[in-house]
């Protein structure tokens, strides 16, 4: 009776984590007469055995992470991260409608919403630039040491980070404008997947080829929230909308690069973790379709 309660309490993905050897180990003592409390009794202690394998190997690869950055805001845990990517991504599907409270209230703090992304980016780009002053383009590894330009470009490297959070409010201003077409799949994916691995980045690879792509991409955030700025002040508007495009374009530009860069790591066999390199190649597809979709629906299809 005993073995027929542990086969059916266990799952087949139960049974498949615990092995073949500890199913056994299991099952022989079910088959010894006992009881189905104390078979229960077994399957918990099999279930803390599978709860403590997760654990062990959270905290592997956890450790395996940048120690300079390990007690920074935000770096000591995935899951703060993860739970505002994922509030986000609901906000998303179904902003509340009381939200909305037109242009005429919103553009004042939009104004200044955009100017400090400029600001920021400004500041961000300086610091990557001077940190990365004898970086090779075609390969270079991060520096874990203490050295005053490795710390920069891992304090630089948190600073866009911490900004990718700060920039998921693009999606809360087009809810407050009623805007809610802006918020695209394209639009969502972006912003929450560039949040999640630049925490990943942060923790990881603070620094050596990780430079270049954040680098790109605050000279190119730039313009973006310039042009941002200037269009909710109604700056030059009609010559404004021409750049929209062009803008798009840049993007698609700084997409391609990376792309290049991360092929050419893995051609030469950059001392980089190699499945990042992968990722990042795969990432960077996937932006180049779906920017290139919107580009073409949104300046080629007319």
């Amino acid at each position: 009776m005993a073995t027929t309660y542990v086969l059916n309490t266990l799952s087949d993905a139960s049974q498949a984590v615990l092995g073949e050897h500890q199913l056994d180990h299991l099952l022989s003592w079910a088959s010894f007469g006992l009881s189905d409390y104390e078979a229960a009794a077994l399957i918990r202690n099999g279930s803390t055995t599978l709860y403590q394998r997760a654990r062990e190997t959270y905290d592997h690869y956890l450790a395996l992470g940048d120690d300079r950055v390990a007690r920074w805001p935000f770096m000591a845990s995935p899951w703060p991260t993860l739970a505002v990517a994922s509030a986000y991504v609901l906000f998303c599907r179904k902003p509340p409608p009381h939200l909305r409270v037109g242009d005429s209230l919103v553009r004042p703090l939009l104004v200044l919403y955009n100017l400090l992304n400029v600001a920021a980016n400004v500041y961000i780009a300086r610091e990557l630039f001077l940190a990365s002053s004898r970086y090779s383009l075609v390969c270079q590894p991060v520096d874990y040491s203490l050295d005053a330009d490795a710390v920069r470009a891992a304090s630089a490297l948190w600073c866009y980070y911490a900004l990718k959070g700060f920039e998921l409010l693009d999606s809360v201003f087009f809810a407050l404008r009623g805007k809610y077409s802006h918020l695209s799949f394209l639009h969502v994916y972006h912003h929450s997947t560039m949040f999640v691995l630049w925490w990943i980045g942060a923790r990881y690879v603070a620094g050596g080829s990780a430079v270049f792509g954040a680098l790109a991409n605050c000279l190119v955030h730039v313009l973006m929230y310039s042009y941002y700025a200037l269009s909710a002040l109604g700056v030059l508007r009609r010559h404004l909308e021409r750049w929209k495009r062009y803008l798009t374009g840049l993007q698609m530009a700084q997409f391609a690069a990376a792309l290049v860069m991360g092929a050419n790591g893995l051609r030469v066999g950059c001392d980089f973790p190699l499945w990042m390199q992968w990722a990042n190649v795969a990432y960077m597809v996937s932006f180049l379709v779906l920017f290139g979709n919107f580009y073409a629906k949104s300046y080629l299809s007319s």
